[in-house]
């Protein structure tokens, strides 16, 4: 139970890695606000199953990361509940593949609207309510492609590498008010993601660089998530932390 008693709000918590954040957050004691683009029948099953199975509170939270007006509304939505919020992970996101000279404008534009500028509105406004409280962590979900440069994802490696130069920034400014900015660069994980945007033989040479020679679980990444969000990382800030089976 290393989160008892904490407030966590996480995006893209409808699959994949979000999911499994939200999962293991709950089951380590964190009432949850579980953000996800748009209501579905599947995603209320899963906040009441895990409601029911933990006892923790999980409140639903809808906005589309395209549109700032929502991003800030569904960030009021929280801050208007008047409760502590003692971690943030921005893990929603989106990804393009495409060859460098092959990638058009609006691509990459959209890749830094998505998975840039979209989390750093929406922290903006969550961010105030933690240095007020004088307490708080923050993790950004970059990705081993900004680190490795791999081929095909200039747009989506770029934008995942201005997350990770900000999370420095973040950590250098809000440090003063214990909030702790860290970021999590996970390699291949089993997601709908990652399916849908490795062709196999891309996927068989990287899982042959890997020292464990397999792809992660999204549970895996939720364990480095509930590190960082915890306090046995309490003397860490602006780190970016590897989890991609010894990439």
């Amino acid at each position: 139970m290393l989160l008892q008693s904490k407030s966590a709000v996480v995006t893209g918590s409808n699959r994949g890695i979000g999911k499994a954040i939200v999962k293991a957050f709950a089951r380590n004691g964190a009432d949850v606000w579980a953000c996800a683009r748009q209501p579905d029948d599947g995603f209320s099953a899963f906040v009441g199953e895990l409601a029911a199975e933990t006892g923790r509170t999980i409140t639903p939270v809808y906005f589309d990361l395209a549109d700032e007006a929502a991003i800030k509304q569904g960030a009021k939505q929280i801050t208007a509940e008047k409760k502590p919020i003692d971690i943030v992970v921005n893990n929603a996101g989106a990804i393009f593949v495409s060859a460098f000279l092959m990638t058009p404008a609006r691509e990459m534009q959209r890749m830094f609207d998505v998975n840039f500028f979209a989390p750093m509105v929406f922290t903006q406004i969550l961010a105030r309510s933690m240095l007020r409280q004088r307490h708080g962590s923050i993790i950004n979900l970059s990705s081993s492609a900004a680190i490795e440069g791999n081929e095909g994802r200039a747009a989506y490696a770029a934008a995942k590498s201005a997350l990770i130069a900000t999370t420095k920034v973040m950590a250098r400014e809000l440090g003063a008010a214990n909030v702790r900015v860290n970021a999590i660069a996970p390699g291949l994980t089993d997601t709908d993601m990652m399916t849908s945007s490795t062709p196999e033989d891309a996927l068989r040479e990287t899982i042959q660089r890997t020292a464990l020679g397999r792809v992660g679980e999204p549970s895996e990444i939720a364990g480095a998530a509930v590190f960082l969000a915890s306090d046995l990382s309490s003397y860490m800030t602006g780190q970016t932390l590897r989890v991609d089976g010894g990439m």
